[in-house]
């Protein structure tokens, strides 16, 4: 059965979140999702990388890896596209628009190190997706990666005003909300799902 587009752009959102089904992006969620506008900018940047890269990885990997038998060498091609991709547009912001580049600054090259990156290549590569739905896939994770950090980025800045348990002050209440938001994205798990 080959999933349509839609079906794979919804579960990539919410029932095969990459980052709260696959826990794949974790560092970086952990650690940018303090504040709105930082967690928006990080975002932002993993949707357009994600959606790119998953085009140009299934590109390379139909028409160039296949042909010719180099599957083995899927994991370096695509950490190699993934990192030039990432250093093409950053050198591209910086020419474009200095003050974008300064709002981004730390969060590009962070981008190229973030395990969810990869994952959605190895998984277009897995379900056997067309570069198309390789595309649709990317974007949607990316999205679903963008909803959960800004949400956890929410929540933590209203924790700021709450009183938290001296044990699960920081990363601990972090880790529960996120497996607490794991939980409610699964309740979509019924609608659609592409496992």
């Amino acid at each position: 059965m080959n999933p349509t587009a839609f079906a794979i752009f919804f579960a990539s959102i919410f029932t095969s979140n990459i980052l709260l089904t696959n826990y794949l992006g974790m560092c970086s969620f952990l650690s940018i999702s303090r504040e709105l506008k930082t967690s928006a900018g990080l975002g932002a940047a993993v949707v357009f990388v994600m959606a790119s890269t998953s085009f140009l990885n299934a590109l390379v990997y139909k028409y160039i890896l296949i042909p010719y038998e180099l599957e083995y060498l899927r994991f370096i091609v695509f950490i190699i596209v993934i990192a030039a991709f990432v250093q093409l547009v950053e050198m591209i912001i910086e020419r474009v628009s200095e003050t974008l580049y300064s709002a981004l600054g730390i969060f590009l090259p962070l981008i190229t190190v973030n395990c969810a990156i990869l994952g959605v290549s190895l998984f277009m590569v897995i379900r056997n997706y067309s570069v198309f739905n390789s595309f649709i896939f990317g974007l949607g994770s990316g999205i679903g990666w963008a909803l959960a950090i800004l949400a956890m980025a929410g929540i933590r800045q209203k924790l700021t005003k709450a009183r938290v348990p001296k044990g699960l002050e920081g990363a601990g209440i972090t880790l529960v909300i996120t497996g607490i938001m794991a939980i409610a994205f699964t309740g979509f798990t019924g609608i659609i799902n592409i496992n």
